[in-house]
């Protein structure tokens, strides 16, 4: 089966060479342009994806936008039966949908029709789902609406993060993507369709999304720490200065009662036990604007933050 790769982050990396070890033809490689990187903008890196191509001596395109003849001459040319897309970063239009022979399949980090779009991972945690999973669809034109192929579930571990959950979810998408390109190579998948009114969605992530609500409860304020760790990180502010918050874990109310929403009840080793609109959360490390990341002890003997100080302020 010669396969055409989509994809562009470090998350399309398992699968990409997954299809590569398991000794599926890789005929080429779609992903975004090189970027500038680092404050002064002045290097110019490849995506991941692009240097396992060249790893790989798989051709790669890099074209602005994935469409116009030119472009739709080079893919032609690679003759590829199927399209696999991995988080590649552009919506495409249908004629490169339907261009292979045997279409176009995608890996979405989520149970669909639950979280389409482009944050799913993000959206899962901050709604406090206990599970997830990865889907195996076939690429329609409407956002994530393709029947499905194959799912593979797993749970959210109570404190796990974004980071740490995306990087699971990569995996289990390897594994299911090779499983389901068997399984329809044999002839033996049954494409179901979505169930549209159980749809929701995971839009990308705005500025505002991430900025943290004291008044909340506990439980939801830490659902919203989690799922911006470790970018963009949510964030508050301490005496006026803009600081993102990281490693929320959940901590007993104590004397906190009367403590304003933001405040900081105490500190100690283990962090900040900061009280909320419900109980109070503990929050382990903080990374001030322009700054790096540390914990919340180093940010106590080093900026002076002490129990009584509130954030939000």
């Amino acid at each position: 089966m010669r396969v055409l790769f989509w994809g562009t982050p470090e998350f399309a990396a398992p699968p990409l060479r997954a299809l590569l070890g398991e000794g599926f033809e890789v005929v080429g490689v779609v992903t975004q342009p090189d970027r500038p990187q680092g404050r002064s903008r002045s290097s110019v890196v490849a995506s991941p994806i692009k240097r396992i191509a060249l790893e790989e001596s798989v051709p790669v395109l890099q074209p602005e936008k994935p469409r116009g003849p030119e472009f739709l001459d080079a893919v032609r040319a690679l003759e590829p039966d199927i399209s696999i897309v991995v988080a590649y970063g552009h919506i495409l239009p249908r004629n490169v949908i339907d261009l292979p022979r045997r279409g176009t399949l995608n890996i979405h980090a989520s149970l669909l029709p639950r979280w389409r779009g482009a944050a799913p991972i993000q959206a899962a945690i901050r709604a406090g789902d206990t599970e997830t999973g990865v889907t195996i669809m076939r690429m329609v034109s409407q956002l994530d609406a393709g029947p499905i192929l194959l799912q593979v579930p797993t749970p959210i571990a109570e404190d796990e993060t974004y980071g740490e959950l995306q990087l699971r979810l990569s995996e289990l998408g390897a594994l299911a993507l090779i499983e389901a390109l068997s399984l329809l190579d044999m002839g033996q998948v049954t494409e179901q369709p979505q169930a549209e009114a159980m749809a929701t969605y995971a839009p990308k992530i705005d500025r505002d999304d991430a900025r943290i609500d004291w008044t909340r409860p506990a439980h939801d304020i830490g659902c919203a720490v989690r799922a911006y760790d470790p970018k963009p990180g949510a964030f508050t502010t301490l005496a006026g200065t803009e600081v993102k918050l990281f490693g929320a874990r959940s901590a007993t109310s104590g004397d906190s009662a009367a403590a304003a929403p933001g405040t900081i009840v105490s500190i100690d080793g283990g962090g900040a036990v900061v009280a909320c609109g419900g109980g109070v959360i503990r929050i382990v490390d903080a990374q001030p604007a322009g700054k790096r990341r540390l914990s919340i002890a180093e940010m106590a003997r080093g900026r002076g933050v002490r129990g009584g100080d509130r954030f939000g302020s």
